[in-house]
């Protein structure tokens, strides 16, 4: 150091501050020692002498002397290392020196311990009694020794706490935990069978526990090192188990894990992905590994405790809650504000897949992320559904209500395995196929219990679908007001048959088939057959299966139901009523019959001809357009009859005009007449498979109401069976232009049981 000073160039202040180069050199050596007297002082305030010295100094000065201290502080530093350098053999081997010095100190300690421990045991085991002044009592009391040594035990529990300490020091951890139990043993013993006194046992107990405290503390110190292994982590918490302070033991490898896994995690940030998916996969490999790691390390030091496997569980559920919070921060909840089902299934997906790897080692936290996953799963629902229904309504302004087939098919597939594609117009498409990728992006979240909500939401898209069909079948905007809460009403109007047709086609096509079929990706199998073939699934499994997938196309057939009904009843009241408001059919039709001389020319009124031109047409239309589902258009044709029918049958202004004017009462001819529409109407849609249980008995209590009424008697007033029929058929050919047989009744059709009434019938039931 000297000589690093005495190589500078620059100048020694004589300020104060420095000392003269001679004084560095050695030179005047007293007068140095008596310069340092005042840093030797206690009181000697570093800031205060630096700025009395320096306030007689130039600015120049001043910097040169922080320069010059700023040399001797680097050559300080260097002498310093090159010491430590020099010296590195040397002082390791007196740290060495020094640690057995301590350990000898301590022996020695130990000792002394016990040397003074016999030293107070002997001076308590003599006896000196005074000496008697008299001469016979010198005789008798004399000084008496009495030599008592301490017994095993008593030595031992007066060496067994310095015995701790020296294995507390020299952290022989195994030996220290040996030592308490063998202590502890012999403590029970001793005071079992009173070989120590209760000052004692309470002095050597307290003695044990002070020093398994500072074991359990010296442990735990050194489990919480952030470069401590997880081998080391497990034997610490052994220990402390063994201590009889397991808890604490636990606590130390969950934390340990959980300062790992804050420490892998920092290098995972959501701005760093290029989608939530593979921030959820990176986020998921570090959580699940760290928990899995963690039960194995508690089950390989606590085994299956219920004490310690609650605490666990605890943790792990604190860490997935955690884990569920930022992705859904970071990943789900932004995927599911914008509509991004398919992300937002993914990154639970995901989630579950590490998660249930768990429940190999038992434990089953999937509940936990589902039940925090669920809400924002749930908002992707909703808005995939409502873009569902906002796009289907848009598509609806533009449709122009012509069926085809989807791209690609060109004709309905009639081969076996074959699954059929009926027609429909662009908008059901569009429809169908947007709920086909609902399914498929909700299917894989069958686990999270959302099937009813997916449903339930995919009948109410229907739904408002089915309102934008009526909505367009409507010819006046006031009926059009009814349906409230459709965001888009520009709906292009079906204005002809064969389109109005064509929106039926559509309803029932996706309510009886398509979606009923779509929807079975949401069963709990891969396959709605499979698990419905399962012999081992429980009958009343598969019946609760069947009776949901049932009651859900009930459902949607309800909301087709409104529009065939709407259907049917526009129709029927363009045959009841003519433009002007007028009825098409009126009494006056029947009483006026026998007003005339001349034998009028048979035929079916006007309104049923109209009804029969209508159903050929529509069946006509139906052939192309109802491909594989004729069984439907059929149902559609009994509706519109026994729509028209009923009218007819409860309409009481037209019974009042027709049977209760005794100036103008009904007469054969009329009831003639009246009795050949009924016939029509049975004849025709008999011959067309489409004549029902129900119209069948609306016809017959017309019939009966207008035969007992009248006052009549039908045998004498109406012909037999051959002329009605024949009377039919002949306007069935003039209206059709063909003839139309149907000897043949198809076994298949929903009237194959059904057929009309016999005119010997009609007059009996009428005469009874």
């Amino acid at each position: 150091m000297a000589s690093a000073k005495s190589s500078r160039s620059r100048p020694a202040y004589t300020s104060g501050v420095l000392l003269p180069m001679s004084a560095v050199n050695g030179e005047d050596g007293a007068q140095l020692s008596d310069k340092l007297q005042i840093f030797k002082s206690e009181g000697f305030d570093p800031d205060g002498y630096v700025q009395s010295k320096c306030q007689t100094m130039s600015e120049k000065e001043i910097r040169h002397l922080c320069a010059y201290l700023q040399d001797l502080k680097k050559a300080s530093a260097e002498e310093m290392r090159r010491s430590v350098y020099a010296n590195y053999s040397a002082f390791i081997q007196t740290s060495k020196e020094i640690s057995d010095l301590e350990g000898e100190l301590l022996s020695i300690r130990n000792l002394l311990s016990t040397q003074v421990a016999v030293i107070h045991a002997l001076a308590d085991g003599v006896h000196i009694d005074s000496l008697s002044s008299s001469s016979e009592d010198s005789k008798n009391h004399i000084l008496t020794v009495e030599d008592k040594d301490p017994s095993d035990v008593e030595k031992w529990a007066v060496e067994f706490p310095d015995i701790l300490d020296v294995l507390l020091a020299e952290r022989k951890v195994d030996e220290a935990l040996a030592a308490f139990e063998e202590g502890e043993a012999r403590v029970a013993e001793a005071k079992e069978k009173k070989r120590l006194n209760p000052d004692e046992i309470l002095s050597l107990q307290a003695a044990i526990n002070n020093r398994r405290q500072e074991l359990s503390d010296q442990l735990a110190e050194a489990a919480c090192q952030p470069s401590t292994s997880s081998v080391e982590l497990r034997a610490s918490a052994s220990a402390l188990k063994r201590l009889g302070d397991g808890s604490r033991g636990l606590k130390l490898i969950l934390n340990g894990h959980y300062q790992k896994l804050r420490y892998n995690m920092q290098t995972i940030h959501p701005t760093t992905t290029s989608y939530g998916g593979a921030y959820t996969a990176a986020l998921s490999q570090q959580v699940f590994s760290a928990i899995a790691q963690a039960v194995k390390d508690s089950l390989d030091v606590f085994s299956d405790d219920a004490t310690y496997s609650s605490e666990l569980v605890i943790w792990a559920t604190k860490q997935t809650e955690d884990f569920a919070n930022l992705v859904k921060r970071h990943a789900l909840s932004s995927a599911a504000a914008a509509g991004g089902l398919r992300a937002a299934v993914e990154c639970v997906e995901i989630a579950v897949g590490h998660c249930s790897l768990l429940e190999a080692r038992g434990l089953s936290l999937s509940s936990v992320i589902m039940k925090l996953f669920r809400p924002s799963i749930e908002q992707a629902l909703e808005a995939n559904l409502k873009r569902i229904q906002q796009s289907t309504a848009a598509l609806a302004a533009a449709d122009n209500w012509s069926l085809t087939y989807p791209s690609g098919v060109t004709r309905l597939s009639n081969r076996p395995g074959m699954i059929s594609q009926p027609k429909l117009s662009s908008s059901a498409h569009r429809f169908y196929s947007m709920v086909q990728d609902f399914l498929e992006d909700v299917g894989p979240l069958l686990s999270m219990q959302l099937s009813d909500s997916a449903l339930e939401g995919l009948s109410q898209v229907f739904s408002s679908y089915v309102k934008l069909l009526v909505y367009s079948l409507q010819s006046s905007a006031d009926d059009g007001a009814m349906f409230d809460g459709l965001e888009n009403k520009l709906v292009s109007i079906a204005s002809t048959e064969e389109q109005q047709l064509a929106l039926l086609a559509n309803a029932s096509s996706l309510s009886e088939d398509l979606l009923p079929r779509a929807a079975m990706k949401l069963t709990p199998t891969s396959s709605y057959q499979s698990k419905m073939d399962n012999p081992r699934r429980r009958p009343a499994d598969r019946h609760n299966l069947n009776s949901e997938q049932k009651e859900w196309k009930k459902k949607l057939q309800r909301s087709a139901d409104e529009l065939k009904f709407i259907f049917c009843r526009q129709h029927a009241l363009d045959l009841i009523y003519a433009e002007d408001g007028s009825c098409n059919l009126t009494a006056d039709v029947y009483l006026n019959m026998d007003n005339t001389a001349d034998e009028p020319d048979w035929c079916p009124s006007l309104l049923f001809q109209n009804l029969f031109e209508k159903s050929s047409r529509m069946a006509e239309m139906a052939a192309d357009m109802f491909v594989g589902r004729e069984r439907f258009f059929t149902l559609l044709l009994m509706k519109l009859t026994e729509t028209v029918m009923l009218w007819l049958n409860t309409d009481q202004s037209f019974w009042d005009d027709m049977l209760q004017d005794p100036n103008n009462p009904l007469g054969p001819l009329g009831l003639r007449q009246f009795y050949l529409d009924m016939q029509f109407v049975l004849h025709f849609t008999s011959q067309g498979r489409y004549l029902s249980r129900n119209l069948n008995r609306i016809i017959a209590q017309i019939i009966e109401r207008a035969i007992n009424e009248s006052g009549l008697d039908p045998n004498s007033c109406l012909p037999e069976d051959d002329w009605f029929i024949q009377i039919a058929e002949e306007s069935i050919e003039r209206i059709s232009g063909t003839r139309t047989g149907f000897d043949e009744r198809d076994p298949s059709s929903p009237t194959a049981s059904v057929s009309a009434m016999s005119m010997s019938s009609m007059r009996s039931h009428g005469s009874t």
